[in-house]
């Protein structure tokens, strides 16, 4: 992997939109740096795989505060 990403591979990496991607930048939760005369957007990929080890972090805490009731047979 390249140590700098795209908004578009970030995006492909997620499967989500390219504006769901630009406003998880935009908000804040996935940090990013314009770069280049036309200001295009780049994210560290060490702060990406952080990203996602923090997004499994976050749904593990929800689920643990919130679980769900055993499937009866």
């Amino acid at each position: 992997m390249p140590r700098f990403l795209t908004l578009a591979d970030v995006a492909e990496q997620l499967q989500i939109s390219a504006a769901a991607c630009y406003a998880l930048v935009h908000s804040g939760e996935l940090p990013a740096f314009q770069i280049g005369g036309r200001g295009q957007w780049r994210v560290d990929a060490a702060k990406f795989e952080q990203f996602i080890d923090d997004r499994h972090a976050a749904a593990r805490a929800m689920l643990a505060d919130h679980p769900t009731p055993a499937a009866k047979p």
